[in-house]
């Protein structure tokens, strides 16, 4: 069969109910099992918060959903549609932004060009960045070396928003930042999740602040899935935090 899918492979499938579904994950790096058997199913307009310790399979998670990890079974499909042999190319074509944890934005270029170089026709473009952050805007001419950490973390935001994702993946978007750039990072996450019903999946250390933004909470421990249920239940439930998570 031909790398390149057929166009209506790529096309969304208006009466999936699920933005995303995940059938028995198998995968890893090399020949080392990270994920086993994981399932979930992430219905369109709602946003997935993944918690877990260190070295639990958060990140690798967000990995195989993009397409760089080495699979050894299971299935993913985005809207309907199987893209589980699909190239992190054809991923991102079909739909997936992704916002990594090393950022990754083009520090030779200037927040604006940050922002147009990658755009894609749709309701996200500059302006509706800078409105969203009004810092990069005060920042638009600046290059992407000249930014603090917390203007890195938005303009990767940014930038993966100008895309038109039909899912957003986040990994660890508030690690490192200072409490008044978190508060303002989960503001527009917030915002791009609940106002503008934008499907996302954020991997996050701390509990407590991501799950007042999203809808459903998946906890992992080992690679496999050990809770799934409603964000606002698990934020209320301190016992089942704390024996999870170690968070009171």
């Amino acid at each position: 069969m031909p790398d390149a899918p057929a166009p209506d492979i790529l096309a969304p499938d208006i009466l999936a109910p699920d933005i995303l579904a995940i059938e028995g994950l198998r995968a890893g790096y090399g020949a080392a099992v990270v994920l086993d058997g994981v399932s979930l199913a992430l219905p369109q307009g709602q946003a997935l918060a993944v918690l877990g310790r260190n070295g639990m399979g958060k990140t690798t998670l967000l990995n195989s959903i993009i397409g760089v990890t080495a699979r050894f079974g299971g299935r993913i499909r985005l809207g309907g549609r199987d893209i589980t042999r699909l190239r992190p190319d054809q991923r991102a074509l079909a739909g997936i932004g992704w916002v990594p944890q090393e950022r990754n934005i083009f520090r030779s270029l200037t927040v604006l060009e940050n922002l147009t170089a990658v755009a894609t026709p749709g309701v996200w473009n500059a302006g509706r960045v800078f409105a969203l952050f009004p810092r990069l805007a005060e920042r638009r001419r600046n290059l992407g070396n000249q930014l603090s950490g917390g203007e890195q973390q938005m303009l990767a935001i940014g930038r993966a928003l100008v895309l038109n994702p039909r899912l957003l993946l986040l990994d660890e978007p508030t690690e490192g930042l200072a409490p008044i750039i978190v508060a303002e990072v989960l503001d527009a996450l917030r915002r791009v999740i609940r106002d503008e019903g934008l499907s996302a999946v954020v991997v996050e250390q701390h509990a407590r602040q991501i799950l007042g933004v999203t809808d459903r909470a998946l906890i992992l421990a080992r690679g496999a899935v050990v809770h799934d249920g409603d964000s606002a239940a698990l934020l209320a439930d301190p016992a089942l935090l704390e024996r999870h998570l170690g968070v009171g």
